[in-house]
């Protein structure tokens, strides 16, 4: 039966004439803007573009991994610094989210092949070093154990000369075999390999096992601190059993992962996952499938000249990066810093209770520094091996502000989708309202009268008021201009005639 509210009159003259649309649900993925493959530079969007058209996947999902490798290259060995006290790392966290059947691993094997080449050749390349290093050290521990039972059992003044050899024994150190990537590895080993690495590392897969490892699939509790920390170039530090404690001063951590949809759900599961600040370190990707859409044989090839340039460039980068010491700071000009003023500026205000970003200002704060990572790396891609010898841009930081919108609003809808934002909530609970007592059209009043329990204030009810009206639930009328004495009336918000009667329809 129709519900006729107190505060609204009693004709439906007022109501709306017609309505365009059906109504968006609130669960939907919704007019979500396609990856800008344009904003990278021109062999890494080639390259983008023919593994999208051969695969016939979204070009988000190459575009994605395509960033993933770019920061496993300079990660931790590249910073980028927007002005003096302000610096970022260079290393990303991206997921990108499509259902199964969508070729997510052929696309994530052809992008990340160079990472695993140079990879490869670094290892074939240490190992003559690591062999050499490994035999020293064990002649010089030999040598250690029979000056220490000389010196226990034959001549105890020779205590000296044991003690020298055991230090020299120490000394040794034998190089670890270079690694760059990883798949799904423990956060303990992610620690201890941070470590053994300098401090860099990444973990890229083309699924999401590591997401139910962080949440303790092993240890039965969830531990991500190292994936905090490693966000952050953040010192680290491990006990080894029976050894002293080793750590770096700055660890850095790419993490890229391409996942089923379920797994968001299953990363905003994991405990404290978000009031840590887990959920917002990463970029998400939400691509629309091709699935039921593919063309069969029109697919063309990956031409010999795209791939070839991709492969040549991407592995100029992980080597250069890979044989630094310390990172090379990339610089912002003086235009770069100003247009990155300009996105804090314009951000900030999106940041208040009840505003645009008001319920997820765990990743939007974070939102320009990402940019700012974004900016590095594209830095990284047009200048390959002298990029420490050029400032970034404000063309650069543009490009990668086209970047970081795409990123923020697929972030607005993997929020939506993982369930975190309480403004959705609210919005899902005034329209079970709604649809069961079918009210011809109410006011903000008669809703918090309905749910005194739910909605502490009128105003709390706004937001959620906001986004029905945004996704084609309601509309709101104003009413006239009133200038004598007593309360103002309030707005009148109309359902969708979807929600009522079938009498009271216009």
């Amino acid at each position: 039966m129709t519900t006729q509210l107190h505060a609204v009159p009693d004709t439906t003259d007022q109501q709306p004439a017609r309505w365009e649309d059906a109504p968006i649900p609130l669960d939907s993925v919704r007019d979500l803007p396609a990856f800008p493959t344009s904003a990278l530079p021109g062999w890494l969007a080639d390259m983008v573009g023919a593994v999208s058209e051969f695969t016939q996947t979204p070009p988000d999902l190459a575009g994605s991994v395509a960033l993933s490798s770019l920061s496993t290259a300079i990660g931790g060995r590249a910073s980028i610094k927007v002005r003096p006290g302000y610096t970022e790392p260079a290393n990303l966290f991206l997921i990108a989210a499509l259902p199964p059947g969508t070729r997510k691993s052929e696309v994530f094997r052809v992008m990340t092949t160079p990472v695993y080449a140079v990879e490869q050749h670094l290892g074939e390349h240490a190992m003559p070093k690591i062999e050499a290093a490994q035999l020293s050290k064990r002649i010089a521990e030999r040598e250690a154990r029979e000056a220490e039972e000389k010196a226990a059992s034959d001549d105890p003044s020779s205590v000296d000369d044991a003690t020298d050899a055991a230090l020299r024994a120490q000394g040794i150190v034998v190089p670890p075999k270079p690694k760059l990537v990883v798949n799904n590895i423990t956060p303990e080993k992610a620690t201890a390999r941070l470590i053994e690495q300098g401090g860099r590392l990444a973990v890229l897969a083309p699924e999401g096992g590591i997401i139910s490892i962080i949440a303790g699939r092993y240890s039965g509790t969830a531990n991500f601190d190292v994936f905090l920390s490693g966000h952050a170039g953040e010192p680290l530090d491990v006990e080894r059993q029976g050894r002293d404690e080793i750590r770096v001063d700055a660890a850095h951590l790419t993490l890229g992962l391409v996942v089923q949809p379920i797994v968001l759900k299953n990363l905003a599961a994991i405990t404290d996952a978000r009031d840590k600040g887990l959920l917002g370190r990463f970029l998400y990707s939400l691509p629309t499938s091709t699935l039921g859409f593919r063309e069969t044989r029109a697919a063309a090839p990956i031409p010999d000249e795209v791939a070839t340039a991709y492969d040549t460039r991407m592995r100029t980068l992980v080597h250069h990066y890979a044989g630094l010491s310390k990172p090379v700071p990339f610089v912002f000009s003086s235009d770069a810093n100003e247009a990155m003023y300009e996105l804090q500026a314009e951000v900030e205000p999106h940041l208040r209770p009840g505003a645009a970003y008001g319920h997820m200002t765990d990743w939007a704060g974070k939102y320009p520094g990402a940019v700012a990572r974004l900016a590095g790396n594209l830095h990284a891609a047009h200048h390959l091996d002298t990029a420490g010898e050029h400032e970034i841009t404000r063309d650069t930081f543009t490009a990668a502000r086209r970047l970081g919108e795409y990123f923020l609003a697929h972030a607005v809808a993997t929020y939506d989708h993982m369930g975190t934002d309480a403004t959705l909530d609210d919005a899902r609970t005034i329209l079970a309202w709604i649809e069961r007592t079918q009210p011809t059209a109410f006011t903000r009043r008669d809703v918090q009268a309905a749910h005194r329990r739910h909605f502490t204030s009128a105003t709390s009810i706004d937001p959620a008021l906001a986004v029905l009206e945004d996704r084609g639930h309601i509309l709101r009328t104003d009413p006239p201009a009133r200038t004598g004495p007593g309360r103002k009336p309030g707005a009148t918000y109309w359902p969708h005639p979807s929600y009522r009667a079938l009498a009271d329809r216009p």
